[in-house]
C-alpha cells in the first residue's frame, strides 16, 4: 500500500480516504495529509512534510474520527494532518515551531495493566514520533488548555497533576527529562511567568505564584478576588504570555484582568453584560439573563486585546450551555463592540492570531465553522470536523 517515489506516496482512492485511514490508525499517521475531493483510482497521494505551524492553523482535539489533534488551515479549509494522542490527553505547541507535545496517560492493557504517564514529542514537519519523556503522574483529564503549558521559550513544561493532591510536574524539554513535582494544594489552571515560574488559580479565590528555580519552590498567594463557590472563574480564559496578562471571566460574566509577575496585580471586575448595554447577570434562581458558557467559551486576540465570548440566555449554573451569540469585548475599553448571532449553537470558540483574524467555532452538531472575525462572514463549513478544545498558534 505504500511505496517511495522520491516522496512517500499512498496508493489510495483519494485524499479523504487517506485521511480517514490515517485517522483510524491503519497508517500510523506519521505523515501530513491534506483532505480534498476524491482522486481517480489511478492517481496517488503524496505525503509531504509540513511547514512550521502558521498563524492561520487551528488544532482540533478529537476532530477527526478518533482521538487526536487534527490540523486545519483556516485559509483553505483543508485538513493538513493529525497529531496522534491518547484519550484524556492535552496538546501544547513548541514556540519555535519544531515540535508538538502531548501530555498523556495510557495503560499496557487498554484501561488496565501498567500505567504510563509521559510527554510524547512529535516532529512538527513530519508528525512522526521523536521521543517520550516519562513522568511520575498527571491528572486523568483532557480538554483543558491550561493543564499543560510550555514556558522559557520552549525549554520547560508544566503539567498539572492530582496524585493524590494537586501538584505540578516540571519537565525539562531541552534535556528530555522530568525534574520535580511541586505540591500546590487547591490550585490548577497554569500560566507561565517569565523569570519566575508559573501562576495558578486556587479554590480559595486567590492567585498563586510559584518561583521554581530554588530546590524548595517558593509559593505566594494573592488576596482572594473571586468566589469559587458563588461565582467561579471559567478554566478557559485569555492569557498573553508575552505581556504576562490574563483575562478571567466568571460564570455570571464578571471580567477580571491580571498582570502576572512576582507580585501580581488584579483589577476590579466589570460586567460583560453592562459592557454590552444590557442588565448584568446574577446568581438568583430563576432569573434569566445573558450568561457566558460552553465548554470553551472564550477566545482572546492578543494583538487587539479583544475577547470573543460565547453567550446564551439562561439562568445561573447554565455555564455548560452552548452559545447562541458571540460577543466581541474590547477589554481595555470595557465595551462590547459587536454581537454576532449564530445559526448553530457553538460549544467551543477560538481565534487566529492574525492581523485579520478568523473565528473558529465547534457547533453542537459536530461542524467546524471558520468565520471572518470582522464581518462574521462564513469562510468554510466543515462537517464532522469539530471536537474538543480548539488551539491556535500564538506569537
Amino acid at each position: 500500500m505504500m511505496k517511495v517515489q522520491g516522496k512517500l506516496s499512498l496508493s489510495v482512492m483519494g485524499k479523504r480516504t487517506a485521511a480517514a485511514v490515517c485517522a483510524l490508525g491503519l497508517l500510523g499517521c506519521g505523515t501530513a495529509v491534506q483532505a480534498a475531493d476524491p482522486l481517480p483510482p489511478d492517481q496517488e497521494l503524496e505525503a509531504v512534510a509540513l511547514s512550521a505551524p502558521k498563524p492561520s492553523w487551528v488544532f482540533v482535539e478529537r476532530g477527526f474520527v478518533v482521538p487526536g489533534n487534527t490540523i486545519y488551515d483556516t485559509d483553505t479549509g483543508k485538513m493538513l494532518g493529525m497529531v496522534e494522542a491518547s484519550l484524556l490527553s492535552d496538546l501544547a505547541l513548541d514556540p519555535a515551531g519544531k515540535a508538538y507535545y502531548v501530555s498523556e496517560t495510557m495503560w499496557t492493557k487498554g484501561w488496565r495493566g501498567t500505567r504510563q504517564d509521559m510527554i510524547t514529542v512529535y516532529d512538527a514537519n513530519t508528525l512522526k514520533l521523536k521521543t517520550e519523556i516519562p513522568m511520575p503522574g498527571r491528572i486523568l483529564i483532557g480538554g483543558r488548555k491550561f493543564n499543560f503549558v510550555i514556558a522559557d521559550a520552549g525549554k520547560t513544561a508544566y503539567v498539572y497533576n492530582l496524585d493524590p493532591a494537586s501538584s505540578v510536574n516540571v519537565v525539562d524539554l531541552a534535556k528530555g527529562k522530568f525534574v520535580k513535582k511541586i505540591e500546590l494544594p487547591g490550585c490548577a489552571s497554569l500560566m507561565p511567568v517569565t523569570g519566575i515560574g508559573f501562576s495558578a488559580l486556587c479554590s480559595d479565590g486567590s492567585l498563586a505564584t510559584v518561583k521554581t528555580a530554588s530546590a524548595k519552590p517558593e509559593i505566594t498567594r494573592s488576596a482572594p478576588f473571586f468566589s469559587a463557590t458563588n461565582d467561579p472563574i471559567f478554566d478557559n480564559f485569555g492569557y498573553d504570555q508575552g505581556k504576562q496578562e490574563a483575562v478571567f471571566l466568571t460564570y455570571t460574566g464578571q471580567v477580571y484582568t491580571a498582570k502576572l509577575g512576582a507580585t501580581p496585580t488584579i483589577s476590579e471586575p466589570f460586567s460583560i453584560q453592562a459592557a454590552a448595554g444590557v442588565s448584568p447577570a446574577d446568581t438568583k434562581p430563576l432569573d434569566v439573563h445573558w450568561y457566558p458558557g460552553a465548554r470553551q467559551g472564550l477566545a482572546y486576540h492578543l494583538g487587539t486585546g479583544h475577547a470573543f465570548v460565547l453567550m446564551h440566555m439562561g439562568e445561573y449554573w447554565s455555564h455548560k450551555a452552548p452559545g447562541t451569540e458571540v460577543w466581541e469585548l474590547d477589554v481595555a475599553a470595557k465595551k462590547v463592540v459587536k454581537r454576532l448571532a449564530l445559526e448553530d449553537e457553538a460549544s467551543a470558540i477560538a481565534v487566529t492570531q492574525e492581523a485579520n483574524p478568523k473565528l473558529i467555532l465547534s457547533t453542537e452538531g459536530g461542524t467546524l465553522l471558520i468565520l471572518d472575525a470582522k464581518t462574521g462572514a462564513e469562510k468554510f463549513k466543515l462537517e464532522k470536523s469539530a471536537g474538543g478544545v480548539l488551539r491556535t498558534v500564538e506569537p
